[in-house]
């Protein structure tokens, strides 16, 4: 079978059945009734007995193993086509996962694991890059929950966070996937990079993320490998989640009056504070926050309960990817802080210490300004163990990709967008969110800064979707030495304007047009409802435009 790239795309459009029926977001669709989905039976282990308030205390430290996401293979791969395609499917179902070994936690999930799988692809659109594309189908199974005496359907969009998708498969606020329906994804992989997948439906996005929508999603080329950086089992992910647990196991959500959800049980992985035996050699860790509201700050120490000098990590890549060269982080008074959504990639060198060091990853209250709370229980984040010598052929290079800046000098404008809280809700502008408004229209090929501008109170981290960006300065200083790459996650904090640039349209080796989002990360923010859109060009298609359908018009992929 041979396809080429747009015989590829079709192929995922026909997965769904033909895109010209009729499809309506609106409430009315939202209300459809929807059967329960079964759920995964309850294991034999009598659960420990804890009060709600005792729970987290008791939670024994760096006493469970750390734990790797599974990996996710292909379904089914096509390799003559113009460029390969590989095909994925998950499953959007609830079920229940031992957090707490004994201890039963319903959560909606992606293919009943939390957090979901993790999807590894090659990337790139040069020759020698081998990239592959990629469909993924993403099945809504989920229901209906229990809220305030009604059965709520649990409606999702899937977001592919740093992925620079077609509108239609960006994962659109409203472009919703309601319980027995299912949608496929087509994903271009146009450049190596740590990124993730999660929920985005309107108004719900905090529950849903919360409740264990999420999953990493890691982009790797050959011009990466060239820097012979740790790899296979050496390349870990790490995703950091806060959560509040219930005596009985459940999750509690939370949002303190609609202003931020903070958990005082820390997981790494889906696990809570873990314990990592690692070798004398150097790891790579890729580290993507998927806190709902909760900023950290990360550093390294020999001890569990104060910070030690002279702890070192090196940040090598940011949200989209390699930095020019590796920033040297260095305890105590250096921390890499990862406000929600943001991903840094790190290596730690464990042949500088001895045999039987315990090496802890922390989260000391440096940037208190950041969270509302600077709860102790999430202060210290896993433990490693360092128990073994084995050989290390990876290197630290000096220098890394070559990043190119682009020049303020050639901006066709800068927009100014401010984020403030007015009476119940988070604006824009002092402007709530509208599907029919677009509040910037750049056109493909320009370049733009936008300032960000946070009136004070909390911390928003600003989330623009689908162009990669570089931070000019911070109420013009200079950024933070590792925020010297390109993002798509800015942390703004009080009282700060952060400029950004871009040049828009220009990914996945075309320039592109559409409307996309920009946002406050902090999912309770964004619910309520810090959000906006942008249009890149003129006229583009709706990024409604590739509905999904009901699971009973399934077709092989």
């Amino acid at each position: 079978m041979k396809l080429n790239r747009r015989e590829a795309v079709k192929l995922g459009l026909m997965g769904v059945g033909g895109l010209l029926l009729p499809f309506d977001s609106s409430n009315s669709a939202l209300a459809q009734t929807i059967s329960d989905c079964p759920e995964c039976p309850r294991g034999e282990i009598p659960p420990p007995t804890f009060s709600q308030e005792e729970l987290s205390h008791q939670i024994p430290r760096f006493e469970y193993p750390f734990k790797k996401p599974p990996l996710l293979k292909p379904i089914r791969s096509y390799e003559n086509g113009e460029r390969p395609l590989d095909c994925y499917e998950i499953t959007m179902k609830k079920a229940q996962v031992d957090i707490i070994p004994g201890l039963k936690t319903k959560i909606w999930s992606y293919n009943g694991t939390l957090p979901g799988p993790v999807i590894r692809q090659r990337g790139g659109f040069r020759d020698e890059d081998q990239g592959r594309d990629s469909l993924v189908r993403f099945i809504n199974k989920l229901g209906t929950s229990e809220e305030n005496g009604a059965e709520i359907p649990i409606n999702t969009s899937v977001h592919l966070h740093g992925m620079a998708s077609l509108p239609e498969y960006d994962g659109y606020a409203e472009d919703l996937i309601c319980p027995n329906q299912f949608k496929d994804y087509f994903y271009p992989n146009d450049r190596a990079a740590t990124i993730w997948y999660h929920d985005h439906a309107i108004d719900r996005t905090s529950r849903n993320v919360y409740m264990g929508l999420a999953g990493m999603y890691i982009v790797e080329d050959e011009e990466e490998r060239q820097f012979n950086l740790p790899q296979g089992e050496y390349d870990v992910p790490l995703i950091l989640q806060d959560l509040r647990l219930a005596d009985d196991g459940s999750l509690i959500f939370n949002d303190r009056g609609q202003r931020s959800l903070y958990g005082d049980v820390s997981l790494v992985n889906g696990v809570p504070w873990p314990c990592m035996k690692v070798a004398r050699r150097k790891y790579r860790f890729r580290v993507l926050n998927a806190s709902t509201s909760r900023t950290y700050d990360l550093v390294l120490s020999q001890k569990e309960n104060r910070l030690t000098p002279g702890e070192k990590m090196y940040v090598i890549g940011s949200d989209c990817g390699l930095l020019d060269a590796p920033v040297e982080l260095t305890s105590p008074l250096q921390a890499l802080v990862i406000a929600p959504a943001e991903r840094y990639e790190f290596i730690i060198d464990f042949s500088q210490y001895d045999l039987e060091t315990n090496l802890y990853l922390r989260n000391p209250p440096f940037s208190s300004s950041s969270n509302i709370d600077s709860d102790a229980r999430v202060q210290t984040i896993m433990r490693f163990d360092i128990e073994r010598d084995e050989p290390d052929n990876s290197s630290l290079p000096d220098k890394l990709r070559e990043i190119k800046r682009l020049d303020p000098n050639q901006a066709v404008t800068t927009r100014k967008f401010r984020f403030q809280r007015s009476s119940t809700q988070w604006l824009i502008n002092n402007k709530s969110w509208n599907k029919n408004r677009v509040d910037a229209n750049p056109q493909p090929g320009d370049i733009e800064i936008w300032e960000l501008t946070n009136n004070g109170g909390w911390m928003h981290p600003v989330h623009i979707h689908f162009v990669d960006w570089q931070i000019l300065d911070r109420n013009g200083r200079k950024p933070l030495a590792y925020e010297g790459g390109w993002k798509d996650v800015f942390r703004v904090d009080h009282f700060e304007t952060v400029r950004v640039i871009a040049e828009f349209g220009r990914r996945s080796g075309d320039y592109l047009q559409g409307r996309f989002m920009m946002h406050c990360h902090n999912l309770v923010h964004e619910d309520h409802s810090m959000m906006t859109q942008f249009e890149v060009g003129q006229n583009a298609p709706s990024p409604c435009s590739a509905p999904p359908l009901p699971i009973s018009e399934i077709t092989p992929l």
